[in-house]
């Protein structure tokens, strides 16, 4: 039987996600990382991407926007500024927000500007990818 730890993910509206898994797996700046019980103590920024929980032998997934990760001996809070799952994606609304991000690219901006537009791209992206994707 894997060894369990607990895994809160908070957002600034609500909490996603309290209970315990046998693994998380999200995107850091300089690649996918994957936390099991017993890990070394740390905290790490989060970027635009799927949180994946493996629960019972099942992987589940939801899409998740930037934010960071804490690692203590007592488990791993994440806090991401949204999280949500498939089911609860508008895809609608995600492609237009993706047309839309992909037209401010194409326009003259501001530094500020161009590094916000790249944010909303990867998250319109990440909720299409997810919405099309099965989960493991």
């Amino acid at each position: 039987m894997a060894k369990l730890f607990n895994l809160k993910i908070l957002t600034p509206e609500r909490e996603f996600f309290d209970g315990d898994v046998e693994a998380v797996t999200l995107n850091a700046p300089d690649g996918s990382v994957t936390i099991l019980a017993d890990h070394t103590p740390f905290i790490m920024p989060v970027d635009v991407g799927v949180i994946k929980t493996k629960i019972d032998g099942a992987w589940s997934q939801a899409v998740n926007s930037e934010g960071f990760m804490e690692v203590h001996h007592q488990g791993v809070i994440v806090f991401v500024q949204t999280c949500e799952r498939p089911d609860e994606i508008d895809v609608r609304r995600a492609e237009e927000a993706l047309r839309r991000a992909e037209e401010k690219l194409r326009q003259k901006q501001s530094m500020n500007e161009y590094k916000q537009s790249k944010l909303d791209l990867s998250r319109a992206m990440a909720r299409l990818r997810i919405t099309k994707t099965p989960g493991e």
